[in-house]
């Protein structure tokens, strides 16, 4: 596979102008998020490639997807991607803050869906742009979450990935704007790793919640079934 494009079943995804190329995580949070059977808006917020977009219009035909990007080449290349979808009729993406977004938007979204940038130690890499795809600094989760619960509608679902370590400081982060999770993922590499990511999906009402484990490997290049069966209509080799 070139690192300049990666193919999917029924997609592809050129990645040579965006900082952050397709991930094992945005392809697990894209098959794992669930949306509402009434949902029609949804909403992919850091859109990079458009990956997660993609993804969610594959698997859910009735709803239109609407996605934002502030890096330039990041945004082109998520256009062009969609322009080459057999979906592109219903994905749009638009090249704006999420601030600004969010002050343009009245009607609110079903799902709001986003792989956020997460590295919040104190380093730099030499790329500014990749930079602003890893780091919490570019969009902060204080940010993040407010802007979420003006965008979400009532019954709507928020579905985000995050580091494992940082899942109490962003559950915490998130019920000051009255979001609360209903599910939750942890995510290891192989049986025997730590557990690295957090899957988490929010609703504006506090109830119990579910906790699941998903392992990728048993060894390496061996994938247990659990990820097989989340992965397959996507991976082409699954």
């Amino acid at each position: 596979m070139s690192n300049n494009y990666f193919q999917f079943k029924q997609f592809t995804i050129h990645q040579d102008q965006c900082a952050m190329k397709v991930s094992t995580d945005a392809c697990i949070q894209g098959a794992w998020v669930q949306i509402p059977s009434t949902s029609k808006r949804v909403l992919d917020l850091g859109c990079g490639t458009g990956l997660l977009t993609l993804m969610l219009a594959q698997r859910y035909p009735n709803c239109t997807i609407d996605a934002i990007e502030i890096d330039d080449n990041a945004y082109e290349q998520c256009v062009e991607n969609f322009e080459n979808a057999p979906w592109c009729d219903r994905l749009f993406c638009y090249h704006a803050s999420l601030h600004e977004f969010a002050d343009e938007i009245e009607a609110p979204y079903d799902l709001i869906i986003s792989n956020p940038p997460f590295y919040s130690e104190d380093y730099k890499t030499p790329s500014n742009q990749r930079d602003m795809a890893r780091f919490s600094e570019a969009l902060p989760f204080d940010h993040l979450l407010q802007n979420v619960s003006k965008l979400l509608s009532e019954n709507g679902l928020f579905s985000v990935i995050i580091p494992f370590k940082e899942e109490p400081s962003f559950i915490a982060f998130a019920s000051n704007f009255s979001l609360f999770p209903s599910r939750i993922c942890h995510v290891k590499g192989n049986p025997d790793s730590e557990i690295k990511r957090s899957l988490l999906e929010y609703t504006l009402c506090e109830n119990d919640f579910f906790t699941a484990q998903l392992t990728i490997e048993t060894n390496r290049h061996q994938y247990t079934q659990p990820y097989i069966n989340l992965t397959k209509d996507f991976y082409l080799k699954m």
